[in-house]
């Protein structure tokens, strides 16, 4: 299935990323980044619906919390994409 990474700064960044992002109604889920997409140790993404990025990231653009990456997962595999 189809799906967005947001990554954040850090594990309280993706806190706040998500909380604006509920209330704008759009649904995420915080993860720990896959290490194939990250050198760091302890890096956190949220994982949106194909459907929802634009969206998400004009929330996230207004409220200042702007994404480290944004990776797009299509057919098994993940690859970075510009917002």
């Amino acid at each position: 299935m189809e799906h967005y990474l947001i990554r954040a700064r850090s594990v309280t960044y993706a806190q706040r990323m998500q909380r604006v992002l509920d209330r704008g109604g759009i649904g995420s889920r915080i993860f720990r980044a896959p290490r194939a997409l990250t050198d760091l140790g302890c890096a956190y993404v949220l994982r949106l619906a194909s459907g929802d990025l634009q969206q998400a990231l004009l929330i996230l653009h207004r409220e200042s919390l702007d994404p480290v990456q944004i990776f797009l997962f299509q057919r098994g595999m993940y690859r970075e994409v510009e917002a």
